[in-house]
């Protein structure tokens, strides 16, 4: 692939410096119908410097060197959130640098590998930053600049004193994204998988709207002090995992690759592939429900993962229209933070539950998913409900009521997934 786009670029106009225009007409890599990457016009419409790669949705800075460790005095000192991130940022970089070669009818085509790899994150996370504020209706103002740390040197010095790699993620305690090098992994790039990016644009969504876009929110910090047992973290990580999941299957749709159930395809091994793969139905386990309520996702590697899978797969499989999945996206993020007392959001339903996690359920959730379904859509709603009851063995009597925004009473299940014994 290099050496095809550097034959490519050998044929084009050299540019210096090109003047940054609304759109900006450009070409990243982009996942064609045949499941490739391929160099493709695309326009960027919210770039106001096509150089350093800044604009309404993100702001790319390289060369930054980030470390958290819990023996930095000065991180010991942090007292506000401006402080904790001044001690984890021990250099803050730079803006990048982009190199473009502009073709004949004007179009800008990356001159480097990391001219390639900028221009398609930013692309990536426009196009996420436009399905949350536009098909699903989230106020931009919620969802305003957000810095990209462009290949840092990324240590979490309790994990390893070496820098992290191969990874792209949403951190809270930066408030930023986070693009890190890549060593092993040998498929395509993190940040050119559009998305995995959605799945981490949608932990920012889930960390505003459910955290108040705390760095380090409250629930987090102290239910992950419940030792062996942590049934109320469980559920909430699990939550967030899934449903970035879903918004990323959704946001695929309407491209030219088309649904995406597979989010992190053509970047990793068939294995971590299929076992996130919102197609293939599964069922709650008697040992992942065991898991889910009596034991610690500190302990249990991938707990989130697994149950957010099995959530995933439940929305997956209450919608078939394109019309269903961006309503129930909709529904989603409307879920994630509601002052009405009668069908509270996540945000509610966590901080009611801050002094005892035991009270934030899966149950609860769910209902809450549930209740922010719109009155007139009682097909999809009764469509979720039959797969929660179903797929993850939420008792009826947990999602029933008396509203037009409950599960109607004739809701059942479909006995696709055998009942779990209950404790007494």
């Amino acid at each position: 692939m290099v050496r095809k786009l550097t034959a490519t670029a050998a044929l084009l106009l050299v540019s210096c410096a090109p003047q940054t225009q609304v759109p900006t007409k450009v070409r990243a890599l982009v996942l064609s119908s045949n499941g490739e990457y391929t160099p493709t016009e695309v326009e960027l419409k919210t770039v106001t410097d096509i150089v350093a790669l800044e604009g309404k949705v993100a702001r790319i800075e390289g060369n930054a060197i980030l470390r958290l460790d819990p023996t930095d005095p000065e991180l010991q000192a942090a007292r506000t959130e401006e402080a904790l991130a001044r001690a984890m940022t021990k250099s803050a970089g730079r803006s990048v640098t982009a190199s473009y070669i502009t073709d004949p009818q004007g179009v800008l085509w990356p001159a480097d590998f990391h001219t390639w790899n900028l221009v398609t994150t930013y692309y990536n996370l426009e196009r996420a930053w436009d399905y949350f504020t536009t098909t699903l209706a989230v106020p931009q103002a919620e969802l305003p600049q957000t810095t990209v740390h462009y290949f840092p040197e990324f240590i979490l010095a309790d994990v390893s004193d070496q820098p992290l790699t191969d990874n792209a993620l949403y951190y809270p305690p930066l408030k930023s994204f986070v693009v890190l090098p890549f060593d092993t992994l040998q498929k395509a790039p993190l940040a050119t998988n559009a998305s995995i990016l959605t799945h981490e644009y949608a932990h920012l969504v889930f960390n505003r709207r459910v955290y108040g876009g705390s760095a380090v929110p409250t629930a987090l910090n102290e239910w992950a002090q419940g030792g062996s047992s942590t049934p109320g973290l469980n559920v909430l990580k699990a939550l967030d995992e899934g449903l970035a999941d879903y918004h990323a299957y959704v946001a695929s749709c309407p491209t030219a690759f088309g649904c995406n159930t597979r989010v992190l395809a053509t970047s990793f091994d068939d294995a971590a592939v299929n076992a996130r793969d919102l197609s293939l139905n599964q069922c709650m386990s008697a040992l992942l429900y065991r898991n889910i309520t009596q034991s610690s996702v500190n302990v249990i590697s991938g707990l989130e993962y697994q149950l957010g899978t099995l959530l995933a797969n439940a929305l997956y499989r209450s919608t078939s229209t394109e019309a269903e999945r961006q309503t129930l996206g909709r529904a989603l993020v409307a879920a994630y933070s509601d002052t009405n007392t009668s069908r509270p959001g996540f945000n509610q339903l966590v901080s009611a539950s801050i002094g005892d996690q035991n009270l934030f359920t899966l149950p609860k959730a769910a209902k809450a998913i549930v209740q922010h379904i719109p009155s007139g859509n009682v097909d999809l709603r009764q469509k979720v409900c039959t797969n929660f009851a179903n797929a993850l063995q939420i008792p009826l009597s947990a999602l029933v009521g008396n509203t037009e925004y409950d599960c109607p009473a004739s809701t059942t299940t479909t006995g696709e997934c055998p009942a779990l014994p209950r404790d007494p």
